[in-house]
């Protein structure tokens, strides 16, 4: 069993660089996956979910 199954991570900057490593990682590890950027953050959602994974994406600004 995943440790984070049946947990939400929300993850701010996970359309590119560590934030997406962050999101594939949680997301390994059973989590369902929020990737929230304010870029389009659609690729990173699409291989999670293509890997049997759990997400979505919410365009946002947290600055």
């Amino acid at each position: 069993m995943n440790r984070l199954q049946g947990k939400t991570t929300i993850i701010t900057g996970a359309a590119s660089g560590l934030g997406r490593v962050a999101a594939q990682m949680f997301a390994a590890q059973g989590s369902r996956v929020v990737v929230a950027d304010v870029v389009d953050g659609s690729a990173t959602v699409e291989e999670i979910n293509r890997l049997g994974g759990q997400s979505a994406f919410v365009k946002c600004d947290v600055t």
